[in-house]
């Protein structure tokens, strides 16, 4: 496979544990208990996914993740024992891709870190599909599927895969309404569930880096009880 996955949890039989099942499936894994060793790795190998708890001893798994953020853009998943929604969607805003709650199935996990591969990979494979448009310009910005860039107002966007796929498809309906369960299910491929609140918390993040204000954004704007638009 190739891919390179790195755990980060202070609890060493999970860490162990998580490990072997993913080496099981041919990945190769670096497995730490704190988060200075994890961002030693991450700079220096190529990195293709991050498992981080949100506990650790030196800073937050909420921290790891904004400073991976900074410069990377590979799937991150969350390892919390708190189910507080505020907890997932504080993960989901800093710029993970996911998360699971503890206690878990290893193989759900091995599931989940499977889908985040998948789909980081055909997001990041320039593939020649027929498409009626390659880009879109809309007051200011420009987003590119065969460069996968984009620019607001000539300055660049740092998006990862899933806030550009968000972007790119409400610019492909552009003028129309897109509810959450139609955005969920085009962008992350797999069936929406009642009280999903990753939609929301990743257009909290793209807004976040776009500088749009929350209650009167330019660009992307929220239709209440229906979905979100960019007119």
């Amino acid at each position: 496979m190739g891919e390179k996955i790195i755990i980060v949890d202070d609890e060493k039989e999970i860490a162990d544990l998580v490990e072997v099942y993913l080496r099981n499936e041919g990945y190769e894994v670096f497995p730490f208990y704190n988060a200075a060793q994890a961002l030693e790795c991450v700079e220096r190998e190529e990195i293709s996914l991050a498992l981080l708890d949100v506990m650790l001893p030196d800073m937050s798994g909420f921290a790891l993740c904004q400073q991976i953020r900074k410069k990377h853009l590979f799937p991150i998943i969350m390892l919390t024992a708190k189910v507080e929604d505020m907890d997932k969607i504080t993960g989901l805003t800093l710029g993970a891709d996911d998360y699971i709650t503890k206690p878990f199935n290893p193989l759900e996990l091995i599931a989940r870190v499977k889908t985040q591969l998948r789909r980081y990979t055909r997001y990041n494979t320039q593939e020649a599909l027929p498409r009626e448009t390659d880009e879109f310009n809309i007051r200011g910005l420009h987003i590119s599927r065969g460069s996968h860039k984009c620019t607001l107002n000539g300055q660049e966007l740092n998006l990862t895969p899933i806030e550009f796929n968000i972007l790119w498809y409400l610019c492909e309906h552009k003028g129309s309404v897109v509810s959450s369960e139609e955005l969920f299910e085009a962008v992350w491929g797999e069936r929406y569930l009642d009280s999903n609140n990753t939609v929301m918390a990743h257009i909290a993040r793209l807004r976040e880096k776009m500088r749009e204000p929350a209650r009167k954004p330019k660009f992307v704007k929220t239709v209440w009880g229906v979905g979100y638009t960019i007119e």
